[in-house]
């Protein structure tokens, strides 16, 4: 405060040095940012993706609004997409209804042509399609709803390796524009959007949205309330002054660090902000405290600092502490969510405790009335939990046994295409899927032989047709793409379409034949590499599944491996997809941050005691830290139930926050004890100097963590609930429960006037 000139020049140095690093920082927005890179599942289905060719895909999915895809404008809008749609960036395949290879023998053997061919959308053609793909499983269910409500037309794409969000989105507005162009040259029908490249693209442009809106609306927000708050504008700004500059030293370091921006990162301004202004509400309701007690503005600023600086410093350790502890996480982009934070939080309360007096000295002394109408409310409702507290203590205790019992209900469940909200575009096509086709959800099963040419054995071939029956039979599934069906029908073909000889060939040789055949007559673009590999070592077989939770998915997976283990002890198989790989993380995510929330709860327990001083304290500390979770989570099974990858970091990442409320009053609560005041009086005491502090910074972090619950990302607005939730719960735990447990507790020395420690 003695030379606030030259802080503030430090301080806007210190920025533009950190700053230039935010000109390094770039977005991500692919799948693969959620996975590390030797992630087992992650290596599994790259290895598929080598030995195959990839399935990352764009899918148009056709609605008539009769439903009927049986229409001549439906057969010449699936023909003239299928055509447009080999020009997506990228694009090495497309296949739709129109494309399909058809088989079939004539005089001079096997002929193989398209369904659909331009022009041919006359009833009589209609009625033949219609017909002849009646029995072929290969085609219903994947290409048209079993419903023949709606066409699929299915391109995949040949993504390169590395940084492929720039690609994604190139793709993706393609994609869009194709969906225009024929829903306004065609407008009975609509067209939606779906597969693993467009899920991409919407993390890319969900994350995008949020950081051009939820930033900048979530500043006015703080803004006004902390103008509201403080009945300051001045306070106001110098608040946003020291929070822009928190952010762009944040930023600046993570560029400088090389962390890329990410679905998760790309909020930490907005963490960061709400963190960073507990802080200084801390300093200024303190400092505007004294003035109002008469004091000289630097004598109110000087106490202001003295009285909050254990707190502040303690509260942003354990902030810190338990964003640090996301580093448990198996997910690298919540890793780096938790590290950016810390840093922030860090440098928020060495800017507050430094910036933020410097400018204040500058500015003029606040105009304060007399008596402030909040401080009354707030020593009203202190007084009134001091009269009542025997009464608050037992409802808080069956309030928080109701919660612990309704935690029961929830269960982990990540599905990764239901990240994004019902308003999200994707997510639309998602439900649209489902309902039509049964779900977009696949896992591809990988038979490896071992030996080239191996899947013409037909001793292989039949359990690979075993496994696609048994796929078949089970509930979840909706569909199964398989190679045995190829191979069978070319039988039939070669039998004159006898539908007796459906059945696997006899012999090696004469599928291989047959296979070589079939292979010479496709055209570019529709070759067998989806399902064999090059050297016919090994074979592909993708089903489709309704949108399972995570632990449905992995136990298809297991059980799906036990069965073929127990046919097929000599095969490999393996199973992949980008599904499954979010199945797998979720779970592991869940197992890793349960010790980091034992880590923190450890960490920040031990630091609090020690801040304290007070083994007896440090319980209490832990005992109200702890409750908000409880009930949070109590409330979350109420209320839903299914834990997904951002909900399963909230215990770490909240406790080191929710601290901030009961340290504050507990440090105020034990002051008094120390100046020999009785229990009473030092509850009021802590009410008194802290109690508005502690309203005013729950409703600001309510309202900036309340700005994530407007995003279309679901990991972003279940976090933003959940964390509102507990925030919300400790504020009451510590205005109501706290100090009536501190009566109850010292009830004993309410005559003496010895220390609480």
């Amino acid at each position: 405060m003695e030379k606030p000139k030259t802080v503030i020049a430090l301080f806007l140095l210190a920025c533009v040095i950190t700053g230039f690093g935010a000109g390094n920082l770039y977005f991500r927005g692919d799948y693969k940012v959620f996975f590390e890179p030797d992630d087992p599942q992650k290596l599994a289905y790259e290895e598929m993706q080598n030995v195959f060719s990839k399935s990352e895909n764009v899918t148009f999915l056709i609605l008539p609004d009769s439903e009927n895809v049986y229409q001549p404008e439906t057969f010449e809008l699936i023909h003239a997409l299928t055509e447009d749609a080999w020009h997506i960036p990228m694009s090495n395949r497309v296949e739709s209804l129109s494309n399909y290879q058809y088989t079939f023998a004539d005089e001079e053997g096997l002929v193989v042509q398209d369904l659909i061919r331009k022009g041919q959308t006359d009833e009589a053609h209609i009625r033949w399609v219609r017909e002849v793909i009646e029995p072929i499983q290969n085609l219903r269910g994947r290409l048209i709803s079993d419903n023949e409500a709606m066409a699929v037309i299915n391109v995949t794409i040949q993504l390169p390796e590395g940084d492929q969000t720039p690609k994604i989105m190139k793709i993706g507005a393609f994609a869009r524009e194709l969906k225009e162009k024929y829903e306004t040259a065609y407008p009975e029908h609509k067209i939606y959007l779906s597969g693993i490249v467009t899920m991409n693209d919407a993390f890319a442009l969900t994350a995008q949205d949020d950081a051009s809106t939820l930033i900048p609306l979530m500043f006015i927000i703080i803004a006004v309330m902390i103008a509201l708050l403080t009945r300051s504008k001045a306070a106001s700004a110098v608040v946003l002054v020291v929070v822009g500059g928190t952010i762009v030293m944040t930023m600046g370091i993570a560029g400088w660090w090389g962390i890329f921006l990410s679905p998760s990162t790309v909020n930490v301004p907005t963490m960061v902000t709400t963190l960073a202004v507990a802080d200084c509400l801390h300093i200024i309701v303190t400092y505007r405290q004294k003035i109002q007690q008469g004091l000289a503005k630097e004598q109110a600023l000087a106490e202001s600092i003295v009285l909050n600086l254990k707190a502040v410093l303690l509260t942003s350790g354990t902030t810190a502490i338990g964003f640090l502890m996301l580093n448990f996480a198996e997910v690298p982009i919540l890793s780096h969510l938790g590290n950016l934070t810390a840093v922030g939080v860090v440098l928020a309360c060495i800017l507050s405790l430094t910036v933020l007096p410097a400018m204040l000295t500058l500015l003029p002394a606040p105009r304060v009335k007399e008596q402030n109408g909040d401080d009354t409310q707030v020593k009203k409702l202190g007084g009134w939990v001091i009269s009542n507290h025997r009464r608050i203590l037992p409802y808080s205790v069956i309030i928080l046994t109701v919660s612990l019992l309704f935690c029961l209900n929830n269960r982990l469940n990540d599905v990764a295409v239901e990240y994004f909200d019902l308003s999200s575009p994707f997510r639309q096509s998602v439900e649209i899927q489902k309902k039509y086709m049964g779900g977009m959800s696949n896992i591809d099963f990988a038979v490896y032989t071992g030996e080239p040419y191996g899947i013409n054995d037909p001793a292989v071939m039949k359990e690979v047709d075993a496994l696609a029956k048994w796929l078949r039979s089970q509930p979840e599934v909706k569909h199964v793409l398989s190679f045995a069906d190829i191979i069978k029908r070319l039988n039939m073909n070669m039998h004159d379409d006898d539908p007796a000889y459906f059945t696997l060939p006899e012999s090696k040789d004469l599928a291989a034949q047959y296979l070589l055949l079939y292979e010479m007559s496709l055209p570019y673009g529709l070759d067998l590499n989806n399902q064999i590999d090059i050297d016919k070592s090994g074979v592909r077989i993708i089903a489709v599944l309704e949108n399972l939770g995570s632990e449905e998915f992995t136990e298809f997976e297991a059980r799906t491996k036990r069965w073929f283990g127990k046919l097929a002890p000599e095969l490999r198989l393996e199973a992949a997809s980008p599904a499954l790989m979010f199945a797998h993380i979720g779970a592991r995510n869940m197992e890793s941050m349960v010790w980091g929330s034992v880590a923190a709860l450890v960490v920040i327990s031990l630091l609090i005691t020690l801040a304290l001083r007070s083994w007896r304290l440090g319980i209490v500390s832990l005992m109200a830290n702890l409750m908000p979770a409880g009930v949070g989570f109590g409330i979350w099974g109420m209320m839903s139930g299914e834990i997904n990858m951002a909900l399963s970091v909230e215990l770490s990442m909240t406790m080191g926050i929710i601290v901030d409320d009961s340290v504050h009053f507990l440090l105020k609560y034990q002051a008094a004890r120390k100046d020999n005041m009785n229990v009473r009086d030092s509850v009021e005491y802590a009410f008194r100097t802290v109690g508005r502090a502690m309203i005013t910074t729950t409703v600001v972090l309510a309202a900036g963590f309340g700005v994530l619950l407007l995003s279309d990302f679901r990991l972003n607005s279940d976090m933003g609930l959940m964390t509102n939730i507990i925030f919300i719960a400790a504020l009451f735990i510590d205005l109501l429960f706290l100090p009536s447990f501190l009566m109850w507790l010292d009830k004993d020395k309410n005559k003496t006037t010895r220390e609480a420690t």
